[in-house]
């Protein structure tokens, strides 16, 4: 069944070499395998429950072979809309979304969308936690990056500003994540950290 991405250019499974495998922690596994595995262990042990919106697809052609019997024969990824990852922890809403980048001394913002820019700031007006998952994968560094600091650098991008963020920028703001065996990337400790500065802001 042929798939198209939202530009028309058919999928090919070989095209996701793009995003490659990094020997992270000495382990081949992409980030997007990395955190699945994560949530399942933070579901497992009743910590959190997050999961990966599944990509949207745009069904273009079926076929009926018979009456009970629906063959889909060409599809379109959608663009998404949202972030890729949603759920709970602690009572808070999270919400966030997972990049990699194989410069050394900033993250491109070209890598986020306007839309999920925008997903994000109207997810933390309700009180959510958001956050973009950043890695700098030749560095092998992780970080957590506030959804706050990121809608600032796009809106000064946006306004002529750099078009990307500073290396330097992120470790200030930033909750640098280091690798465990269970869980993988153990986002949730910087999501604690997180919280504690939303409650002190409150009490400020």
């Amino acid at each position: 069944m042929p798939i198209h991405y939202p530009n028309g250019k058919p999928y090919q499974a070989k095209a996701q070499s793009s995003r490659e495998p990094v020997n992270y922690g000495g382990r081949g596994m992409t980030l997007e395998d990395e955190l699945n595995q994560s949530n399942q262990y933070y579901r497992q042990t009743q910590q959190a429950v997050v999961y990966k919106k599944p990509t949207p697809l745009q069904i273009v052609k079926v076929d009926y072979p018979d009456r009970s019997q629906a063959v889909i024969r060409e599809a379109y990824f959608k663009t998404p809309s949202t972030t890729d990852y949603n759920g709970v922890y602690r009572g808070y809403y999270l919400d966030f979304d997972a990049k990699e980048t194989k410069n050394k001394r900033s993250f491109p913002l070209k890598n986020f969308h306007a839309h999920q820019i925008a997903h994000l700031t109207a997810c933390l007006a309700q009180g959510g936690i958001c956050f973009a998952l950043i890695r700098f994968v030749s560095l092998e560094r992780l970080f957590i990056y506030p959804a706050s600091d990121l809608k600032r650098c796009w809106d000064e991008a946006q306004n002529a500003g750099r078009k990307s963020i500073p290396l330097s920028e992120i470790e200030a703001h930033g909750i640098e994540l280091h690798p465990k065996l269970q869980p993988l990337i153990p986002y949730l400790e910087g999501v604690d950290q997180l919280i504690q500065m939303k409650r002190g802001n409150h009490h400020a």
